[in-house]
């Protein structure tokens, strides 16, 4: 796929998330090679459009129509201010609101998605329409996990950013119902009427060359050869080892101010990496 046609319709690429799904490799490999890939897509990952990204987890947690309407005004200032571009690309994890695990307003655990991914999904496509026309085509694009895994890496993720005081079955004892990740892609694009919309597992894409950026360059059949010239994905936001883990729980037990928590998680993740 090339430049193409301006007078073409443009193509936007909505990846939502989910969060723990590969997104951050996907949007740090896109990132770091956007002017390679520039012949085939305008990539706007999450450091470009921050404001809108935080206004949807706002909204995820505080789901007032108020902060969906900030969501959007934030989301067309943003829009506005990108060139044309024949295939555009927009990746944040927030565009399907806020991770489970979160809580939400009044102390309710956030357990799933559709609930706000659907008007924030809404939001999207008619901000797209406003700022591209009606005739814009629109894909969305999911990573996705098996529902066991996912929750596990949500944990040791929330492990590391916030004061979780749990310890892992009784993390999980608060999703008894857990959401399949496919599945509910699949009802939040169906309840959206999205007719174009891709699924790729993690455990499919997340060991290619190009890691789960893979998934997209496939989506648009970028040359063997420019994605020859690029070289391999790195990971990006990796976990930490169980003991790791045990150390972050403690250390969240034993408590303390949370900006210094943090400081010494982050310092403990950088010495580990760098074995």
């Amino acid at each position: 796929m090339g430049a193409g046609d301006l007078h073409d319709p443009v193509r936007v690429i909505v990846h939502p998330g989910f969060h723990k799904t590969g997104t951050s490799s996907l949007q740090s490999y896109l990132h770091r090679h956007r002017a390679a890939l520039a012949p085939y897509v305008a990539f706007y990952g999450k450091d470009d459009f921050l404001k809108a990204g935080s206004a949807a987890r706002i909204y995820a947690q505080k789901p007032f129509p108020w902060r969906l309407r900030a969501f959007r005004r934030r989301l067309d200032a943003f829009l506005t201010s990108i060139p044309d571009a024949p295939v555009i690309m927009l990746s944040r994890e927030t565009f399907s609101g806020a991770m489970p695990g979160h809580r939400r307003m009044l102390g309710r655990t956030i357990t799933g998605y559709h609930g706000v991914a659907v008007p924030l999904g809404r939001q999207i496509i008619a901000a797209l329409q406003a700022r591209f026309g009606p005739q814009v085509q629109i894909t969305f694009v999911y990573t996705l996990r098996d529902r066991e895994g996912w929750i596990r890496s949500v944990y040791g993720h929330l492990l590391r950013s916030i004061h979780l005081t749990q310890d892992f079955d009784a993390f999980r004892a608060r999703f008894p119902d857990l959401m399949d990740p496919a599945a509910e892609a699949r009802r939040i694009v169906a309840t959206l009427g999205v007719a174009d919309a891709h699924y790729f597992d993690l455990a499919d894409i997340g060991s290619r060359r190009e890691g789960p950026a893979s998934a997209i360059l496939d989506l648009l059949d970028v040359p063997s050869a420019v994605r020859a010239a690029l070289p391999p994905a790195g990971r990006a936001n990796s976990g930490q080892t169980a003991p790791m883990e045990q150390v972050f729980l403690d250390m969240n037990r034993a408590g303390g101010p949370k900006a210094d928590l943090k400081r010494r998680k982050d310092a403990m993740l950088r010495d580990a990496r760098r074995r």
